[in-house]
């Protein structure tokens, strides 16, 4: 069955595989972006998919100006590693997504999923406002306004990432076999999961959707596993064979680091989800790819 889904984030490295995956599925989305974010990953060939620019659009009129949307998938975030204040932060991923689902309450929308992280809410500006955002999805939940589904994501890696990102950086520098990389001493655990595996949690619960009961739903989202910082490393410096040289202990751990991290994936599971990728597979398949 062919749904009409409103997807923020599309530019992005979660966004761009998630749309990818649902259009190839046959549904329809409406895609909120913002003007000057960069297209590079959005693909022209789909022609079910339409773009709009937040900064030009009005939320109630977007609304009412298509035929009712299914579902609100909301994968747009900052976290705050372009310079962006505590201020910024708040209005990107509290403000604009509580806007974004009043007006999908205010419409009738059945369904708001969204993107939340595993990382403890006082690490960061980022996880202390991703979980500020999905209190008030609780609250909206309550008040039975609209359906709420909580995706909290464990350490996704995969192809195209950001630089930036923890996994690609370690990735990319290996590739390139840059004569250091400095790092801690990677005794924390974290649980990596692919970006295929991430994408099929949420093509999942739209399938499901009608057998979502609760008004209120959370779903832990990893592969179920955990391994040190400094495994996962290794792994990587191995698999490229990389010159790079590792220096374990050369940064201390952040305040407040989370020094384990794994996803109970039962209640996913139930609905039918599984794992594809261990991480070995999945490192090798980037590293393939990376090659190509």
């Amino acid at each position: 069955m062919s749904l009409r889904v409103l997807l923020t984030g599309i530019t992005g490295f979660l966004g761009s595989h998630l749309a990818t995956e649902l259009l190839n599925k046959g549904h329809e989305i409406v895609a909120l972006k913002r003007k000057l974010s960069p297209m590079t990953r959005v693909s022209s060939k789909f022609s079910n998919l339409s773009l709009q620019n937040l900064e030009e659009t009005d939320l109630s009129e977007l609304f009412y100006g298509y035929k009712q949307f299914d579902a609100v998938i909301h994968t747009a975030t900052c976290y705050g590693r372009n310079g962006e204040d505590s201020c910024q932060i708040l209005e990107a991923n509290l403000l604009f997504p509580l806007k974004l689902m009043q007006a999908s309450a205010d419409a009738n929308v059945g369904l708001f999923v969204n993107t939340d992280t595993a990382l403890d809410e006082y690490l960061n500006p980022y996880s202390l406002s991703k979980v500020q955002f999905t209190d008030w999805g609780r609250y909206f939940a309550r008040k039975r306004k609209i359906q709420f589904v909580n995706l909290k994501l464990e350490h996704f890696y995969g192809t195209g990432d950001d630089n930036s990102k923890f996994t690609a950086h370690v990735i990319n520098s290996c590739l390139a076999n840059v004569p250091e990389l400095d790092l801690t001493l990677g005794e924390q655990k974290r649980d990596f999961i692919h970006i295929d595996d991430i994408v099929s949690a949420y093509s999942l619960i739209l399938e499901k959707r009608s057998a979502l009961e609760d008004w209120f739903l959370e779903f832990e989202v990893g592969s179920g596993t955990a391994v040190t910082i400094r495994q996962f490393v290794e792994t990587v410096h191995n698999l490229t064979a990389s010159n790079t040289r590792l220096n374990f202990g050369a940064l201390p751990y952040r305040f407040g680091e989370t020094m384990f991290s794994q996803a109970n994936t039962e209640a996913l599971r139930a609905l039918g989800w599984h794992c594809h990728y261990e991480l070995l597979e999945g490192l090798q398949l980037i590293i393939q790819r990376s090659k190509q």
